[in-house]
């Protein structure tokens, strides 16, 4: 899995959990809400990591607490 897919998938995986709507996420965070899509459909490639720590904020998790997940782990990111 590329990094950018797991990313969009833990970003799917929290809004679900979570049940918040994408426009949620944007309010809560101030990422704007296209950009937000942008990153759900692996249509960007190269996320800054400070727009990940404004969406960890908008979920209210710190980045750790993000990228807690197996979808992070080393042996699943190919790219």
């Amino acid at each position: 899995m590329t990094l950018s897919l797991a990313l969009a998938t833990r970003i799917n995986e929290l809004i679900k959990k979570k049940k918040i709507t994408q426009y949620r996420l944007s309010m809560n965070s101030g990422v704007p809400a296209p950009y937000i899509s942008e990153i759900r459909h692996c249509k960007n490639k190269t996320t800054a990591l400070y727009i990940v720590y404004d969406i960890a904020q908008g979920f209210d998790m710190t980045l750790q607490e993000f990228f807690d997940s197996p979808l992070f782990s080393y042996e699943n990111i190919t790219d």
